[in-house]
């Protein structure tokens, strides 16, 4: 019945709206998918942002259900080198400064263990883009681990934290074919923002100025070959980095076509930009609330049945406002580790996030960090990870949040 009031609350709102953006969401609560001149039209244009959130809510329910999930993750934080400067990011480092870590094996089967006892499931594996391309001293310190490359040595960490009962998702910025094939076996998916398909971000004066891997060809490459090598796989756009709405619109055109190719995509993140010191975007605007709910609403109604995540801890006054917009995911969450990327941003506490679901109509449930759809279809999951998910421990999950 919930999605039927939804509906029917939809189809009320649609008398508020102009006769373009009427015939959009009628087109869209009717199943079809917005092309991206409709979007943009939404986006970019006259209406009323009531009525796109409630057919963007409408179509989330009819298609996803009143299940709200997270992941319960430990953050893994292998080394903050890296070789891209992105003018928003504080957390790359240089070997020199006082910030700059390389995780050891130790460090890795002690979080993973913690976590584990705490009942998180997932192992986030998140680092730098290849910082042995940058630094000599670091390539000296994975001589001592023993290891020739970053893969290699996050390939050991993904083995330590499977030791430990988690499940690894790994994001390891650009990574070739082998690379991503040499960590299949030891990971249940993997991920890469592509964060903006905007070209003009690259140059002088742009977000990305210094930072070659984020070209958009380097990104949609990799998740192309993916795809091929049939990863789940997640990926989103950074929102407020200077795209334009049509290049935000293109980003998710880019994402929705590359899952129509291949069947790849897991879930698409839709994240803001979050200012801060020291960084050469500090005195940027942060996107503000109703165009954060905006484009989740857009990115819902051009993909209707795709896992739409939002942050919760980088806009903490608008969960109501993003499960209205129409995500069904809040992403990993952690008892135990900060965002290591936005450590002034705290995680929520679950239950805390489980009432305000529940208040609107929603339950909040754990989930594993690959999407059911993929476990059981063949030639998705390495083998062995296939019985890993499948063991008692992981088919039990986290605790229900009540």
């Amino acid at each position: 019945m919930h999605g039927m009031f939804e509906t029917d609350a939809a189809d009320g709102q649609l008398d508020a709206v102009d006769a373009t953006s009427r015939r959009v969401l009628d087109r869209a609560l009717n199943g079809d998918p917005l092309d991206d001149r409709a979007a943009l039209h939404l986006l970019d244009g006259p209406a009323p942002l009531a009525p796109i959130l409630a057919a963007a809510g409408a179509v989330r329910t009819r298609r996803k259900g009143t299940v709200v999930t997270y992941s319960p993750k430990v953050f893994l934080p292998i080394t903050n080198l890296c070789l891209d400067r992105c003018s928003y990011c504080t957390f790359r480092q240089d070997p020199d400064t006082p910030a700059a870590w390389t995780m050891l094996p130790e460090e890795v089967r002690d979080w993973s263990r913690r976590g584990r006892a705490l009942g998180c499931i997932e192992a986030l594996m998140c680092l730098g883009d290849k910082p042995e391309r940058a630094y000599k001293s670091y390539r000296r310190t994975l001589e001592v681990l023993g290891c020739d490359n970053t893969i290699e040595y996050v390939a050991r960490c993904c083995e330590l934290s499977l030791g430990e009962g988690l499940l690894p998702h790994t994001n390891a910025g650009v990574m070739t074919g082998d690379e991503m094939a040499a960590l299949r076996p030891l990971n249940v998916s993997m991920g890469l923002m592509l964060e903006s398909v905007s070209e003009r971000l690259r140059e002088r004066g742009g977000a990305h100025q210094q930072a070659p891997d984020k070209d958009p060809a380097v990104r949609l490459a990799m998740l192309r070959t993916a795809g091929e090598l049939r990863i789940p796989f997640t990926t989103g756009i950074l929102i407020g980095i200077g795209e334009t709405r049509a290049e935000r619109v293109a980003s998710l055109r880019a994402i929705a076509d590359l899952h129509s190719a291949y069947g790849h995509i897991q879930e698409v993140i839709i994240q803001n930009f979050r200012a801060k010191p020291s960084t050469r975007m500090a005195g940027a605007p942060e996107p503000e609330s109703a165009d954060m709910a905006r484009t989740i609403a857009v990115a819902r109604l051009m993909m209707p049945e795709m896992n739409i995540q939002a942050p919760p801890n980088l806009s903490p006054l608008d969960h109501r406002l993003f499960l209205a917009a129409g995500i069904n995911d809040w992403g990993g969450i952690s008892p135990l580790t900060l965002d290591y990327v936005n450590p002034e941003a705290p995680w929520p506490q679950v239950q805390t996030l489980g009432a305000t679901c529940r208040a609107e109509g929603f339950t909040l449930t754990p989930r594993l960090p690959v999407y059911d759809e993929y476990i059981d279809r063949p030639g998705w999951l390495d083998e062995g990870m296939r019985r890993r998910v499948h063991s008692p421990m992981f088919e039990e999950g986290a605790r229900h949040v009540g």
